[in-house]
Protein backbone atom coordinates (compact mmCIF):
# COMPACT_ATOMS: atom_id res chain seq x y z
CA UNK A 1 0.00 0.00 0.00
CA UNK A 2 2.85 2.62 0.53
CA UNK A 3 4.05 2.18 -2.85
CA UNK A 4 0.27 2.70 -4.42
CA UNK A 5 0.18 5.97 -1.49
CA UNK A 6 3.66 7.13 -3.73
CA UNK A 7 1.76 6.53 -7.17
CA UNK A 8 -1.53 8.41 -6.07
CA UNK A 9 0.77 11.57 -5.01
CA UNK A 10 2.22 11.78 -8.06
CA UNK A 11 -0.82 11.32 -9.64
CA UNK A 12 -3.04 14.27 -8.13
CA UNK A 13 0.38 16.30 -8.43
CA UNK A 14 0.29 16.01 -11.83
CA UNK A 15 -3.39 16.28 -12.30
CA UNK A 16 -3.23 19.39 -10.47
CA UNK A 17 -0.18 20.85 -12.02
CA UNK A 18 -2.19 21.26 -15.60
CA UNK A 19 -4.42 23.99 -15.52
CA UNK A 20 -5.57 23.28 -18.67
CA UNK A 21 -6.23 19.38 -17.42
CA UNK A 22 -8.32 21.09 -14.45
CA UNK A 23 -10.39 23.32 -16.80
CA UNK A 24 -11.54 20.45 -19.29
CA UNK A 25 -12.15 18.53 -16.08
CA UNK A 26 -14.60 20.74 -14.35
CA UNK A 27 -15.18 24.05 -16.40
CA UNK A 28 -16.36 22.42 -19.42
CA UNK A 29 -18.46 19.58 -18.21
CA UNK A 30 -20.09 22.36 -15.95
CA UNK A 31 -20.85 24.75 -18.99
CA UNK A 32 -21.75 22.25 -21.23
CA UNK A 33 -24.36 20.51 -18.53
CA UNK A 34 -25.60 24.42 -19.11
CA UNK A 35 -26.07 24.48 -22.53
CA UNK A 36 -26.17 21.04 -24.15
CA UNK A 37 -30.00 20.29 -22.43
CA UNK A 38 -31.29 23.89 -24.20
CA UNK A 39 -30.14 22.68 -27.71
CA UNK A 40 -30.88 19.14 -27.39
CA UNK A 41 -34.62 19.95 -26.97
CA UNK A 42 -36.57 18.26 -29.12
CA UNK A 43 -40.05 20.23 -28.49
CA UNK A 44 -41.28 21.53 -31.39
CA UNK A 45 -42.88 25.31 -31.78
CA UNK A 46 -42.84 27.93 -33.59
CA UNK A 47 -43.99 25.67 -37.15
CA UNK A 48 -44.43 27.85 -39.78
CA UNK A 49 -47.46 27.27 -41.52
CA UNK A 50 -48.75 28.43 -44.80
CA UNK A 51 -52.80 28.43 -45.35
CA UNK A 52 -54.78 27.92 -48.86
CA UNK A 53 -58.19 28.96 -47.72
CA UNK A 54 -60.33 28.34 -50.69
CA UNK A 55 -63.43 28.50 -49.17
CA UNK A 56 -63.32 31.69 -47.24
CA UNK A 57 -66.36 30.78 -44.53
CA UNK A 58 -66.87 32.10 -41.21
CA UNK A 59 -66.07 28.02 -40.16
CA UNK A 60 -62.90 28.38 -42.29
CA UNK A 61 -61.44 31.62 -40.72
CA UNK A 62 -62.08 29.75 -37.59
CA UNK A 63 -60.05 27.71 -38.00
CA UNK A 64 -57.64 29.54 -38.89
CA UNK A 65 -57.62 31.59 -35.90
CA UNK A 66 -57.84 28.06 -33.75
CA UNK A 67 -54.59 27.02 -35.21
CA UNK A 68 -52.64 30.20 -35.20
CA UNK A 69 -53.63 30.83 -31.79
CA UNK A 70 -53.18 27.53 -30.11
CA UNK A 71 -49.29 28.52 -29.53
CA UNK A 72 -47.72 25.93 -31.64
CA UNK A 73 -47.70 27.04 -35.33
CA UNK A 74 -47.14 30.23 -36.88
CA UNK A 75 -48.62 31.62 -40.09
CA UNK A 76 -46.12 33.13 -42.63
CA UNK A 77 -48.36 33.22 -45.92
CA UNK A 78 -52.34 32.73 -47.01
CA UNK A 79 -51.91 31.98 -50.40
CA UNK A 80 -54.51 31.40 -53.24
CA UNK A 81 -53.41 28.30 -54.39
CA UNK A 82 -51.53 25.10 -53.48
CA UNK A 83 -48.64 25.83 -55.77
CA UNK A 84 -48.13 29.22 -54.39
CA UNK A 85 -47.90 27.85 -50.96
CA UNK A 86 -46.10 25.26 -51.96
CA UNK A 87 -43.09 27.43 -53.03
CA UNK A 88 -43.34 28.38 -49.39
CA UNK A 89 -41.52 24.75 -48.98
CA UNK A 90 -39.33 24.56 -51.23
CA UNK A 91 -37.84 28.17 -50.03
CA UNK A 92 -38.01 26.96 -46.64
CA UNK A 93 -40.01 29.91 -45.49
CA UNK A 94 -42.58 27.26 -44.53
CA UNK A 95 -42.61 23.42 -42.77
CA UNK A 96 -46.42 23.00 -43.52
CA UNK A 97 -48.94 23.76 -45.99
CA UNK A 98 -52.93 23.80 -45.06
CA UNK A 99 -55.36 23.33 -47.60
CA UNK A 100 -59.05 24.41 -46.91
CA UNK A 101 -61.02 23.21 -50.02
CA UNK A 102 -63.90 25.17 -51.13
CA UNK A 103 -67.78 24.12 -49.87
CA UNK A 104 -66.01 23.75 -46.17
CA UNK A 105 -68.62 25.00 -44.47
CA UNK A 106 -71.17 23.82 -46.42
CA UNK A 107 -70.30 20.16 -46.62
CA UNK A 108 -69.90 20.31 -42.65
CA UNK A 109 -73.25 21.41 -41.97
CA UNK A 110 -75.03 19.32 -44.90
CA UNK A 111 -72.83 16.05 -44.80
CA UNK A 112 -70.95 16.35 -41.38
CA UNK A 113 -67.41 15.83 -43.01
CA UNK A 114 -65.03 17.19 -44.88
CA UNK A 115 -61.36 16.70 -45.70
CA UNK A 116 -58.45 18.95 -45.14
CA UNK A 117 -55.18 19.05 -47.24
CA UNK A 118 -51.67 19.05 -45.18
CA UNK A 119 -48.47 19.12 -46.76
CA UNK A 120 -45.38 18.54 -44.69
CA UNK A 121 -41.58 19.31 -45.54
CA UNK A 122 -40.03 15.64 -44.62
CA UNK A 123 -36.75 16.71 -44.83
CA UNK A 124 -36.51 17.58 -41.05
CA UNK A 125 -38.26 14.20 -40.00
CA UNK A 126 -38.62 15.11 -36.39
CA UNK A 127 -39.87 18.69 -36.69
CA UNK A 128 -42.16 16.92 -39.68
CA UNK A 129 -44.43 14.41 -37.84
CA UNK A 130 -44.35 15.97 -34.76
CA UNK A 131 -45.58 19.62 -36.28
CA UNK A 132 -48.09 17.08 -38.35
CA UNK A 133 -49.12 16.07 -35.09
CA UNK A 134 -49.98 19.45 -32.91
CA UNK A 135 -51.83 20.17 -36.71
CA UNK A 136 -53.83 17.09 -36.57
CA UNK A 137 -54.55 17.33 -32.79
CA UNK A 138 -56.31 20.80 -33.07
CA UNK A 139 -58.04 20.15 -36.18
CA UNK A 140 -60.02 17.27 -34.26
CA UNK A 141 -60.19 19.61 -31.21
CA UNK A 142 -62.14 22.38 -33.62
CA UNK A 143 -63.91 19.36 -35.12
CA UNK A 144 -65.52 18.82 -31.53
CA UNK A 145 -65.82 22.51 -30.82
CA UNK A 146 -68.00 23.76 -34.21
CA UNK A 147 -72.41 24.02 -33.79
CA UNK A 148 -72.77 20.69 -36.21
CA UNK A 149 -71.03 18.42 -33.36
CA UNK A 150 -71.34 20.87 -30.29
CA UNK A 151 -75.59 20.20 -29.60
CA UNK A 152 -75.37 16.50 -30.83
CA UNK A 153 -75.09 13.90 -28.10
CA UNK A 154 -72.22 11.72 -28.60
CA UNK A 155 -72.73 8.43 -30.14
CA UNK A 156 -72.86 5.12 -28.51
CA UNK A 157 -70.07 3.32 -27.94
CA UNK A 158 -67.62 6.07 -27.97
CA UNK A 159 -64.33 5.29 -25.81
CA UNK A 160 -63.26 8.95 -24.08
CA UNK A 161 -59.48 8.48 -23.09
CA UNK A 162 -57.90 10.62 -20.20
CA UNK A 163 -54.14 10.04 -20.09
CA UNK A 164 -51.65 11.61 -17.54
CA UNK A 165 -48.10 11.81 -17.92
CA UNK A 166 -46.31 10.34 -14.87
CA UNK A 167 -42.96 11.27 -13.62
CA UNK A 168 -42.78 14.19 -16.17
CA UNK A 169 -46.69 15.39 -15.89
CA UNK A 170 -45.92 18.70 -18.19
CA UNK A 171 -43.71 16.39 -20.45
CA UNK A 172 -40.90 18.76 -20.63
CA UNK A 173 -38.09 17.33 -22.45
CA UNK A 174 -35.29 18.88 -20.11
CA UNK A 175 -36.86 16.35 -17.32
CA UNK A 176 -35.79 13.34 -20.11
CA UNK A 177 -32.66 14.79 -20.97
CA UNK A 178 -30.74 16.29 -18.10
CA UNK A 179 -29.94 12.86 -16.38
CA UNK A 180 -28.77 11.37 -19.98
CA UNK A 181 -26.42 14.46 -20.73
CA UNK A 182 -25.04 13.83 -16.99
CA UNK A 183 -23.96 10.60 -17.91
CA UNK A 184 -22.69 11.53 -21.34
CA UNK A 185 -20.30 14.56 -19.74
CA UNK A 186 -19.06 11.62 -17.28
CA UNK A 187 -18.44 9.49 -19.79
CA UNK A 188 -16.81 12.04 -22.08
CA UNK A 189 -14.25 13.18 -18.81
CA UNK A 190 -13.48 9.90 -17.80
CA UNK A 191 -13.10 7.95 -21.19
CA UNK A 192 -10.84 10.39 -22.72
CA UNK A 193 -8.76 11.62 -19.62
CA UNK A 194 -8.00 7.87 -18.72
CA UNK A 195 -7.32 6.55 -22.39
CA UNK A 196 -4.44 9.50 -22.73
CA UNK A 197 -2.65 9.09 -19.03
CA UNK A 198 -0.30 6.09 -19.58
CA UNK A 199 0.28 7.24 -23.27
CA UNK A 200 1.53 10.27 -22.21
CA UNK A 201 3.88 8.58 -20.06
CA UNK A 202 5.17 6.55 -22.76
CA UNK A 203 5.25 9.92 -25.15
CA UNK A 204 7.79 11.62 -22.23
CA UNK A 205 9.29 8.51 -21.51
CA UNK A 206 8.84 7.90 -17.64
CA UNK A 207 6.94 4.73 -18.19
CA UNK A 208 10.25 3.29 -19.10
CA UNK A 209 11.58 4.43 -15.11
CA UNK A 210 8.45 3.20 -13.85
CA UNK A 211 8.66 -0.35 -15.43
CA UNK A 212 12.42 -0.81 -13.73
CA UNK A 213 10.90 -0.19 -9.99
CA UNK A 214 9.32 -2.93 -8.06
CA UNK A 215 5.72 -1.82 -8.69
CA UNK A 216 3.49 -4.34 -9.70
CA UNK A 217 0.48 -3.96 -12.40
CA UNK A 218 -2.59 -3.80 -10.20
CA UNK A 219 -0.58 -0.90 -8.21
CA UNK A 220 0.27 0.86 -11.27
CA UNK A 221 -3.68 0.61 -13.26
CA UNK A 222 -4.66 1.48 -9.41
CA UNK A 223 -2.73 4.29 -9.24
CA UNK A 224 -3.66 5.75 -12.65
CA UNK A 225 -7.80 5.04 -11.72
CA UNK A 226 -8.69 6.13 -8.01
CA UNK A 227 -7.65 9.92 -8.80
CA UNK A 228 -9.59 9.87 -11.74
CA UNK A 229 -12.39 7.91 -10.29
CA UNK A 230 -11.73 10.87 -7.61
CA UNK A 231 -12.41 13.90 -10.07
CA UNK A 232 -15.12 11.67 -11.58
CA UNK A 233 -17.54 12.28 -8.51
CA UNK A 234 -16.61 15.34 -7.67
CA UNK A 235 -17.98 16.17 -11.68
CA UNK A 236 -21.09 13.82 -10.94
CA UNK A 237 -21.83 16.32 -7.77
CA UNK A 238 -21.28 19.73 -10.00
CA UNK A 239 -23.76 18.10 -12.45
CA UNK A 240 -26.00 16.98 -9.96
CA UNK A 241 -25.75 20.92 -8.60
CA UNK A 242 -26.43 22.32 -11.41
CA UNK A 243 -29.62 20.85 -13.10
CA UNK A 244 -30.61 21.29 -9.33
CA UNK A 245 -30.03 25.09 -9.73
CA UNK A 246 -30.28 25.85 -13.64
CA UNK A 247 -33.34 23.26 -14.19
CA UNK A 248 -34.65 22.50 -11.35
CA UNK A 249 -34.53 18.82 -11.26
CA UNK A 250 -33.98 17.57 -7.86
CA UNK A 251 -33.59 13.62 -7.71
CA UNK A 252 -36.67 11.90 -6.36
CA UNK A 253 -34.79 9.06 -5.27
CA UNK A 254 -32.19 7.69 -3.30
CA UNK A 255 -28.46 9.76 -3.30
CA UNK A 256 -26.78 6.96 -1.81
CA UNK A 257 -28.31 4.42 -4.82
CA UNK A 258 -27.41 7.05 -7.29
CA UNK A 259 -23.75 8.02 -5.41
CA UNK A 260 -23.33 3.84 -5.85
CA UNK A 261 -24.18 3.38 -9.39
CA UNK A 262 -21.99 6.20 -9.92
CA UNK A 263 -19.02 5.12 -8.35
CA UNK A 264 -19.40 1.50 -9.95
CA UNK A 265 -20.02 3.05 -13.28
CA UNK A 266 -16.74 5.30 -13.36
CA UNK A 267 -14.23 2.38 -12.35
CA UNK A 268 -15.91 0.50 -15.27
CA UNK A 269 -15.54 3.63 -17.58
CA UNK A 270 -11.68 4.27 -16.34
CA UNK A 271 -11.03 0.40 -17.11
CA UNK A 272 -11.94 0.97 -20.68
CA UNK A 273 -9.63 4.30 -21.08
CA UNK A 274 -7.46 2.30 -19.32
CA UNK A 275 -7.36 -0.45 -21.75
CA UNK A 276 -7.36 1.60 -24.50
CA UNK A 277 -3.87 3.41 -23.00
CA UNK A 278 -2.49 0.21 -23.23
CA UNK A 279 -3.25 -0.92 -26.54
CA UNK A 280 -1.85 2.31 -27.86
CA UNK A 281 1.39 3.88 -28.17
CA UNK A 282 0.98 7.68 -28.58
CA UNK A 283 -2.25 10.19 -27.43
CA UNK A 284 -3.61 10.77 -30.99
CA UNK A 285 -3.93 6.85 -31.24
CA UNK A 286 -5.57 6.54 -28.03
CA UNK A 287 -7.77 9.64 -28.73
CA UNK A 288 -8.95 8.31 -31.52
CA UNK A 289 -9.41 5.08 -30.42
CA UNK A 290 -11.58 6.47 -27.73
CA UNK A 291 -13.48 8.78 -29.60
CA UNK A 292 -14.55 5.87 -31.86
CA UNK A 293 -16.12 3.78 -29.08
CA UNK A 294 -17.35 6.59 -27.18
CA UNK A 295 -19.18 8.08 -30.22
CA UNK A 296 -20.99 4.18 -30.15
CA UNK A 297 -21.72 4.49 -26.91
CA UNK A 298 -23.60 8.03 -27.13
CA UNK A 299 -25.42 6.98 -30.18
CA UNK A 300 -26.59 3.21 -28.71
CA UNK A 301 -26.89 4.06 -25.36
CA UNK A 302 -30.92 5.26 -25.47
CA UNK A 303 -29.97 8.97 -25.46
CA UNK A 304 -31.40 10.35 -28.62
CA UNK A 305 -33.52 7.36 -29.46
CA UNK A 306 -35.02 4.46 -27.50
CA UNK A 307 -33.04 1.15 -27.19
CA UNK A 308 -36.73 -0.15 -27.19
CA UNK A 309 -37.35 0.65 -30.85
CA UNK A 310 -33.67 -0.17 -32.01
CA UNK A 311 -33.56 -3.43 -34.18
CA UNK A 312 -32.86 -7.07 -32.58
CA UNK A 313 -28.45 -6.45 -33.28
CA UNK A 314 -28.30 -2.76 -32.37
CA UNK A 315 -30.34 -3.75 -28.69
CA UNK A 316 -27.74 -6.65 -28.03
CA UNK A 317 -25.09 -3.60 -29.03
CA UNK A 318 -26.81 -1.27 -26.51
CA UNK A 319 -26.82 -3.71 -23.84
CA UNK A 320 -22.88 -4.65 -24.54
CA UNK A 321 -22.55 -0.88 -23.20
CA UNK A 322 -21.82 0.44 -19.89
CA UNK A 323 -23.46 3.59 -20.72
CA UNK A 324 -27.08 2.26 -21.79
CA UNK A 325 -27.69 0.94 -18.27
CA UNK A 326 -25.99 3.87 -16.44
CA UNK A 327 -28.48 5.90 -18.19
CA UNK A 328 -31.48 4.12 -17.33
CA UNK A 329 -30.62 4.03 -13.93
CA UNK A 330 -30.07 7.55 -13.70
CA UNK A 331 -33.38 8.04 -14.92
CA UNK A 332 -34.88 5.97 -13.11
CA UNK A 333 -33.74 6.86 -10.13
CA UNK A 334 -34.20 10.99 -10.81
CA UNK A 335 -37.74 10.69 -12.34
CA UNK A 336 -39.22 7.59 -10.87
CA UNK A 337 -37.72 7.73 -7.41
CA UNK A 338 -36.95 3.88 -7.85
CA UNK A 339 -34.74 1.60 -5.37
CA UNK A 340 -31.85 -0.33 -5.17
CA UNK A 341 -34.30 -3.77 -5.57
CA UNK A 342 -35.56 -1.81 -9.28
CA UNK A 343 -31.96 -1.36 -10.70
CA UNK A 344 -30.21 -4.07 -9.28
CA UNK A 345 -30.11 -5.81 -12.49
CA UNK A 346 -28.08 -3.42 -14.12
CA UNK A 347 -25.68 -2.94 -10.71
CA UNK A 348 -25.15 -6.12 -11.60
CA UNK A 349 -23.96 -5.62 -15.39
CA UNK A 350 -21.84 -2.38 -14.33
CA UNK A 351 -19.93 -4.57 -11.79
CA UNK A 352 -19.36 -7.02 -14.77
CA UNK A 353 -18.05 -4.48 -16.97
CA UNK A 354 -15.72 -2.86 -14.08
CA UNK A 355 -14.25 -6.36 -13.19
CA UNK A 356 -14.03 -7.33 -16.86
CA UNK A 357 -12.46 -3.73 -18.28
CA UNK A 358 -10.03 -3.29 -15.42
CA UNK A 359 -8.83 -7.24 -14.94
CA UNK A 360 -8.51 -6.77 -18.78
CA UNK A 361 -6.32 -3.32 -18.46
CA UNK A 362 -4.13 -4.97 -15.75
CA UNK A 363 -3.27 -8.14 -18.06
CA UNK A 364 -2.47 -6.36 -21.09
CA UNK A 365 -0.01 -3.87 -19.17
CA UNK A 366 3.43 -5.03 -20.08
CA UNK A 367 5.73 -4.04 -17.17
CA UNK A 368 8.99 -4.55 -18.74
CA UNK A 369 12.42 -3.93 -17.33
Amino acid sequence: MKVLRYILKKEFKQIFRDKTILAMMFALPTIQLIILPLAMNFDVKNVKLAVVDNDHSPYSRQLIAKISSSGYFRIVAAESSFKAALKYIEREKADLVLEIPAGFESNLVKEGTQKLGVSVDAINGTKAAIGGGYLQTVIIDYNKEIPINAGSAPPAGVIDITYSNWFNPLAEYRFYVVPAVMVLLLTLIGGFMSALNIVREKEVGTIEQINVTPIQKWEFILGKLIPFWVVGMIVFTLGLAVAWVVYGIWPVGSFATLYLFAAIYLVALLGFGLLISTYTSNQLQAMFVAFFFIMIFMLMSGLFTSVDSMPAWAKVIANLTPVTHFIKVMRMIVLKGSGFADVQLEFLYLVIFAAVLNGWAILNYRKTS
